[in-house]
């Protein structure tokens, strides 16, 4: 037992459809409210500085309509808080049923505001061991589509792929299956190879967090699942260990895998892991946790790329301390969240 290993279940949200994506994105490339959408879900939310952080900030997310509820019942206080999630920019998970017409919808909103579409693959057969975002694409042949799907909407434009969350670190732990084994490898580097044949597509691969285990254990998985032809690998998806331990970790396994660079997702890490209840369930809706550095591809080591928010911050991990399915917005966790990062 690694500690925390599933504890990235629970982003299996939907993305918006294509027409309000697009619509929604009225965004000027200077940062400014651009406006011209259904009014930026009402909240007026504005994308970061380029120049800090490329990534498109969707106004018409969870996050975005929960201050424009707010506002609209006068809740300025409330409000204020939840845009501190409303406008930084946020992993879009690719859905299962239409993904070209998913990345197609985010990308173009994306393109059309100057921005780079941050996007999460999630859904590769057997996914998340039976457990809260069990799952994924019915086999091999149905997650090659999928990607295919996934590639073909998302063009010439500009993207940047966190991939399959888990996939590899549940190779390595013993939650998935030996049978599944040697088809896993074979789709993660197909994919890999496939968006890499974008013209304007970085991926990076997951690859576990600081808090399950030694980066001797899945440097050799990490380049059997084709990481030599991705542009890095992403830690602390959708967890919460700090930003200090992830880029220990995150250095100590590039120096394994010809220094590639990498991600950090620090949406929910201002205050670290959970170390109270039940280790097997620490990782699902910890309480007293806080978002972390907000996202910007100016960071504190040169071998991180960027600080990203792949996990949406307000989403919930699953049916646990009272939260809703996983994926699902929990407006209250959003809120304590947001009150303790500083």
């Amino acid at each position: 037992m690694y500690g925390n290993r599933g504890a990235r279940r629970g982003a299996t949200a939907v993305v918006l459809g294509a027409a309000l994506l697009i619509a929604g994105c009225s965004s000027s490339d200077d940062g400014g409210d651009g406006g011209d959408g259904p009014k930026d879900a009402g909240a007026a939310i504005t994308q970061q500085p380029k120049e800090i952080d490329p990534y498109w900030v969707n106004p018409g997310g969870n996050a975005a309509r929960q201050v424009a509820a707010y506002e609209k019942a006068g809740k300025d206080e409330a409000a204020d808080q939840i845009r501190k999630i409303a406008e930084q920019p946020t992993g879009e998970w690719i859905g299962t049923e239409s993904p070209e017409d998913d990345a197609r919808g985010v990308t173009e909103a994306a393109d059309k505001a100057g921005r780079t579409a941050l996007l999460v693959l999630y859904n590769i057969p057997h996914r998340d061991c039976g457990q809260y975002s069990q799952g994924g694409a019915a086999d091999g042949d149905a997650y090659r589509s999928w990607i295919d799907g996934v590639a073909k909407g998302i063009g010439d434009r500009s993207a940047t792929v966190v991939l399959e969350p888990d996939a590899v670190l549940h190779l390595v732990d013993g939650c998935t299956p030996e049978e599944f084994h040697e088809e896993r490898y074979d789709l993660l580097k197909g994919a890999i190879t496939k968006l890499k044949s974008l013209k304007n597509t970085k991926v990076y691969l997951d690859a576990g967090n600081a808090g399950w285990g030694h980066p001797d254990q899945i440097f050799e998985p990490l380049q059997w699942a084709g990481i030599e032809q991705a542009d890095g690998f992403a830690v602390n998806v959708s967890n919460f260990y700090t930003t200090e331990d992830s880029i220990k970790y995150g250095k100590s396994l590039s120096a394994k895998v010809g220094n590639k660079p990498f991600v950090i997702d620090t949406s929910r890490n201002g205050n670290g892991p959970y170390e109270e209840g039940d280790p097997g369930e620490r990782w699902c809706n910890p309480p007293g946790r806080a978002l972390g550095e907000t996202p910007t591809t100016k960071t504190a080591d040169p071998l991180v790329d960027a600080y990203v928010w792949v996990k949406r911050p307000g989403e919930s991990d699953g049916e646990c301390k009272g939260g809703p399915k996983a994926g699902e917005w929990w407006a209250e966790y959003a809120l304590g969240l947001a009150k303790a990062s500083k």
